[in-house]
């Protein structure tokens, strides 16, 4: 795994398709680790990158301090293609959709493809400028435990269900025009980091 500050010093990015996986991460867990394996093999991705956000504007519970959590998810995800990030917090942006415009300004000539759970997909309609998202740049959704039924009847893929892509045309999705996005079946990991939480 790749440490944070290499952004700061690598510009190598040219051409490459990185895979953008945000969220609290509080705390990171073997789920993250699942969906972000299979993610750089069913998409054919050079890299990921785990943003750790500062806050959950969605929650009342605030999150561990960033530090804490950029420090487990270090420990948590090992692989030579993933970077665990605090680029939010760099960049000073709180907001999915603006975090993604400064990383296309900063990085033009990468291809970067949005992952997210199917969780994340039933209520992203309730993010701050949530369409700016799928007006940017390819999403890419993985299945969670809970979530197969409501993926598909939910607010975001029935606006944008004309841009569905089928998981058979999967790998061709980070070089599409976005809007562009797929939902993809994987084996299922039930760890989840309100369980893990709470103790149960």
């Amino acid at each position: 795994m790749k440490a944070a500050n290499d952004f700061e010093t690598n510009q190598r990015t040219s051409g490459l398709t990185i895979g953008l996986l945000g969220g609290s991460f509080d705390p990171p867990h073997a789920g993250h680790v699942h969906i972000t394996r299979w993610a750089l093999r069913l998409l054919d991705l050079d890299q990921v990158w785990w943003l750790v956000a500062v806050g959950n504007p969605l929650k009342e519970r605030q999150p561990a301090p960033l530090a804490a959590r950029m420090t487990e998810a270090s420990k948590v995800m090992r692989h030579p293609r993933v970077i665990v990030s605090d680029l939010e917090e760099r960049l000073g942006t709180r907001r999915t959709a603006t975090t993604i415009e400064k990383l296309k300004g900063k990085f033009p000539a990468t291809n970067f493809v949005w992952l997210m759970g199917s969780d994340n997909l039933v209520e992203v309609h309730r993010w701050e400028r949530w369409r700016a998202i799928f007006e940017q740049v390819p999403v890419a959704v993985l299945f969670r435990p809970t979530c197969r039924a409501s993926a598909f009847s939910s607010i975001a893929s029935r606006v944008h269900s004309r841009s569905y892509v089928a998981r058979n045309k999967a790998r061709l999705l980070p070089g599409m025009k976005p809007p562009a996005w797929t939902l993809l079946s994987i084996p299922l990991h039930s760890a989840s980091s309100s369980a893990l939480r709470s103790g149960s």
